[in-house]
């Protein structure tokens, strides 16, 4: 996917193909599926016929007049038109997505293998026949046909087609980084791939399938809000419908005026019912869904977006979250008797064939602070001891002196300095511990029998961060940092990060645990997770981001997928489900809000020849009954083209409580929408008289 996330809302091409649809669009079998707008459509085509017969009997053409009636008709037609313009809007850009990953997929020959290890017998196969089992070798230059898990071999992969980024990244057999994408291509080396999906199947598939808006599936509270608009609708029809014989009767008691035509009461009708909103409410979620994809992030439906925009609770990894995820050696604390440079030379020595990045940062720190040079391991005539989860430490056997240079976790090493006849000094031990109460990673330095002191290795906390949290923290969010460090070190970090909450030691029984604790107290959780471990969390957890280079079981187990596998996405996923949500909330409240200055601009020009007192409530000054109704149903059309742009583009998101969120949506889109209008209408009859029209 491309990186590029200018969302170009009103780009020509869209436009174009947008306008085409919405004609399209008029289709009864379309317009149904959104009762608010389908009232709308049903009064255009009431008036257009009303208009047609008018020519044939001049008495259905009421007191205001074909020309009136054939102005209503129009404006109700374009009213139809531009709800659909903009629903047509935000699908075509989903579509137009779409298209470009369909551009990815190709029809590819795959060597499938008989079996799974390199130099197996293997035939050429199409892409298509290939089923879930299959095993296929991928060679340096072949494209992966489906996706799978890497069972053999370690090769470098260019995802750039799918993530956008141009390094290529390792994919290797077992851990956390086996899974491979189909349309991807090995740069190097070769791989063996058990095929996960059949045709069809396909992750490609799926993000296709998601970002197709046409598709799109209604969301919960879409649907409790189109239930409220459909409430509103049905209660103003009713009243709408009782205003006719109202009228008959009141013409016949005050024997003056003329009873009100159906044209004006159509015209009310739409005036009142939410059409703003409903004409908005599609294209609202679409794009919801598109500035999700914009984030390089698709979601598996729009229910996932709107879940994110409720989260109450966010799950966090430290390492590469929270932390930069590499821990740096930051000091060198020598034991009595050993000075500092001793320390660091020891250090540096043990760490030259350590390509670790915590490796590396010692061997910088030590030439940083004692002008230490690098020397070659070979030099020195030094054997390699490598790390290994049993001895938990690693170090160089040096030929010279017969000096065993170890560094490790403080009780490995205390064990080796034992078991050659040493001791381990009570100083260092404290040291040990006060690094650890810090938040930071002690590893112990021995020379043979002698401990020569501690490094203290930093987890590096991101810049930025503690603020971010801040920001959620102000809008009821919780955060909860979960890490594999002992409660001590989980503490500290947590502290410094300024995390509300830390789960250390972390299982994958113990996350999923949290999860459902959480939601027993009714909260909505969020967490990220790439590992096969991390797969019944995420599948518990109401918004759950698997990260692309994870692997097969994660990504199937979350509701979303992250293509550039960057943990902290989180937060933006969060911020673009709130923003979801604060636009439909918004528009709701302005749409509700400008009915108000309809019905003074209305039932006043409908009314006042029975009841002349009624004038007074013609505060905008409207010209005539019939200017005054025409005024209304233009701008309650053109107010749905003007909210285009804010409906796809989204509010300006604020990280700010759900009362202060309430507060300025009131001041903002509540009394907006009461004044709005007011100066709207005024405007357009303003106009109407000048150019003559009524």
């Amino acid at each position: 996917m491309s990186k590029n996330t200018k969302d170009f809302v009103l780009e020509p091409r869209l436009v174009k193909q947008a306008g085409l649809e919405a004609f399209t669009k008029l289709d009864p079998r379309v317009q149904w599926r959104n009762p608010v707008m389908f009232v709308v459509y049903a009064g255009s085509v009431l008036t257009t016929g009303l208009w047609a017969a008018s020519f044939g009997n001049p008495a259905l053409a009421g007191p205001e007049g074909s020309g009136f009636m054939l102005a209503i008709a129009l404006w109700l037609w374009f009213t139809v038109l531009f709800a659909n313009f903009a629903e047509a809007l935000a699908e075509g850009r989903s579509k137009a997505q779409a298209a470009s990953l369909r551009g990815l997929k190709t029809k590819t020959w795959a060597k499938k293998l008989h079996e799974p290890r390199h130099g197996a017998q293997w035939h050429p196969t199409q892409s298509e026949e290939l089923r879930k089992g299959h095993v296929v070798l991928v060679e340096a230059g072949d494209l992966i046909p489906l996706d799978g898990e890497v069972i053999e071999g370690v090769a470098s992969v260019d995802e750039s087609a799918i993530t956008g980024e141009s390094a290529p990244v390792i994919r290797e057999s077992g851990g956390d980084f086996s899974s491979v994408t189909g349309g991807t291509r090995v740069l190097s080396d070769w791989l063996v791939v058990r095929v996960g999906v059949n045709p069809g199947e396909s992750f490609l598939d799926r993000m296709i399938a998601m970002v197709e808006g046409a598709k799109r599936q209604k969301t919960p509270n879409e649907i409790a809000l189109t239930i409220l608009l459909v409430a509103l609708t049905l209660v103003f029809l009713v009243v709408t419908v009782t205003l006719l014989p109202f009228s008959v009767f009141s013409v016949e008691v005050a024997d003056t005026g003329t009873v009100v035509s159906v044209t004006a009461l159509t015209a009310l009708l739409v005036c009142l019912i939410p059409t703003t909103i409903g004409g908005l409410l599609s294209a609202i979620g679409v794009a919801g869904m598109s500035r999700m994809m914009a984030a390089n992030v698709i979601a598996t439906s729009g229910r996932a977006v709107e879940a994110a925009g409720d989260v109450d609770v966010l799950m966090l990894d430290k390492t590469g979250t929270i932390t930069l995820g590499n821990r740096q050696a930051s000091t060198f604390v020598p034991a009595p008797g050993v000075s500092e440079a001793q320390l660091a030379d020891a250090a540096q020595i043990a760490s030259l064939a350590d390509e670790t990045p915590e490796g590396r940062s010692i061997v910088v720190l030590a030439k940083s602070w004692y002008g230490l040079r690098e020397r070659e391991v070979g030099s020195l005539g030094a054997q390699f001891v490598p790390f290994t989860a049993q001895t938990r430490m690693s170090g160089v056997d040096l030929a010279s002196g017969g000096r065993q240079l170890r560094k490790g976790a403080q009780d490995a090493i205390r064990k080796h300095v034992e078991s050659l006849g040493g001791s381990f000094p009570s100083e260092v031990a404290a040291v040990v511990d006060e690094i650890a109460r810090r938040g930071s990673t002690p590893l112990v330095v021995a020379d043979g029998a002698r401990v020569l002191g501690a490094i203290e290795l930093k987890d590096v906390i991101k810049g930025g961060i503690k603020e971010r949290f801040a920001a959620l923290r102000r809008m009821g969010i919780k955060t909860v940092m979960i890490t594999g460090d002992n409660r001590l070190t989980a503490a500290a970090i947590a502290a410094e990060a300024g995390v509300d909450d830390f789960l250390a030691e972390a299982t994958p029984e113990a996350k999923l645990q949290l999860i459902h604790d959480y939601q027993a107290e009714g909260r909505l959780v969020a967490m990220t997770g790439d590992g096969t471990n991390d797969a019944p969390a995420l599948a518990q957890a109401d918004v759950a981001v698997a990260m692309n280079s994870g692997t097969q079981a994660a990504k199937e187990a979350g509701n979303m997928v992250d293509l550039d596998s960057n943990p902290t996405k989180l937060l933006e996923v969060v911020e673009t489900g709130k923003q979801l949500l604060m636009t439909r909330g918004s528009l709701t409240t302005f749409s509700i809000a400008n009915d108000v200055a309809k019905y003074f601009a209305i039932i006043p020009a409908m009314f006042v020849g029975v009841y002349p007192q009624l004038g007074t409530l013609n505060v905008m000054g409207l010209h005539s009954p019939s200017s005054a109704i025409l005024s209304a149903v233009i701008f309650n059309a053109l107010i749905i083209v003007a909210l285009i742009p804010l409906a796809l583009k989204g509010v300006p998101y604020r990280a700010v409580g759900a009362a202060t969120l309430l507060r300025r949506n009131l001041a903002i889109y509540g009394i907006g929408g009461l004044i709005v209008p007011f100066i709207g209408i005024k405007l357009i009859d303003w106009l109407l008289v000048l150019l003559h029209l009524v």
